[in-house]
This record gives C-alpha cells, structure tokens and sequence, in this order.
C-alpha cells in the first residue's frame, strides 16, 4: 500500500484552513529531495507558514507540496517530500499532529527522479535592472527597468 501521510497532511492542512486558522509544517530537511533555503533550517528542521495567504502559490501535489514563498524579500520555490513533514498545526492553537519521517527507498529515488518534474514557477531577482517575462514566445515582451520606481503590475495577454 501507499504511505497515507499524504492525505492525512491534505485533510489536516484543509481543516486548519476551513476554520480560518493558520496552517504550520516542519520539515525534516535531511529527508532526499527536501528543497527548502538552507539559511532559515534550525537543528535540521525548517518550520513553514503554508497558508494561502503567505504563500505565492501552493500545490499538495500526490508525492510533494510545491510552494513558493518570500525569505528575505528573495522568492524561493521549495518542494517538500510529504514523507519530510514531521507535523502541521494550527499556529494559533496548536491543534494538529505529528507524523513519523519516511526516508524513501533507495529505488524509489531513482523512478522519483525521473518522472516529477518542479513547477514552472521561477524566481525573479527584484533589483535586477533588466527584467523579461517569463513566458519565452511572447515577441512583445519588452525589458522592465528597475529604476522607475513603479508597482509590478499584472496584465492578461490572449493568444
């Protein structure tokens, strides 16, 4: 059988969530494919705010919880094995639970590596002087200077 730890850090982040509390993981960082910023681990151990609202994107995927979040002004796109997630808890009050560590097996490595592939989700250096779109066919992107102090703003391009 599977490992159900999957759906346990699923329904227990969608139960945090639905009572309008703030969902907490901590993550073992020693587990093989935690991506994580190293800066911010304490004792092998890093602890996430996985809310929707402080984080730029969220997927619980079937075999990793992909994110981007802020660290320092910096995105940072992390992905999170579920078998690394020693707990999730509500901030506020502490409800939730902890979950044993699964190291995956040395062949299940191998399959992982070949067929997850990380979200297209990229990090963008805010202070850079030239900045582009990220989508490459787009012909009329045009650079982006850095020294107009504007707001970054959103624009809907239809095909």
């Amino acid at each position: 059988m599977t490992s159900s730890k999957p759906y346990i850090v699923k329904a227990f982040y969608d139960w945090i969530s639905d009572n309008g509390l703030t969902p907490y993981i901590v993550v073992d960082v020693n587990v093989y494919g935690v991506m994580v910023p190293m800066s911010y681990v304490n004792d092998g151990q890093i602890v996430l705010n996985v809310s929707a609202s402080a984080v730029g994107s969220i997927a619980l995927g079937d075999a990793t919880i992909e994110l981007s979040a802020r660290f320092g002004g910096k995105l940072e796109l992390m992905s999170i094995p579920y078998g690394a997630v020693a707990a999730i808890y509500a901030k506020e009050n502490g409800a939730g639970t902890s979950l044993a560590i699964e190291h995956p097996e040395p062949e299940s490595i191998a399959e992982v590596e070949e067929t997850v592939k990380m979200s297209t989700v990229k990090a963008v250096d805010s202070k850079a002087a030239d900045l582009k779109t990220a989508d490459s066919t787009a012909d009329k992107a045009k650079p982006v200077s850095s020294s107009k102090a504007k707001k970054p703003t959103l624009s809907v391009v239809k095909k």
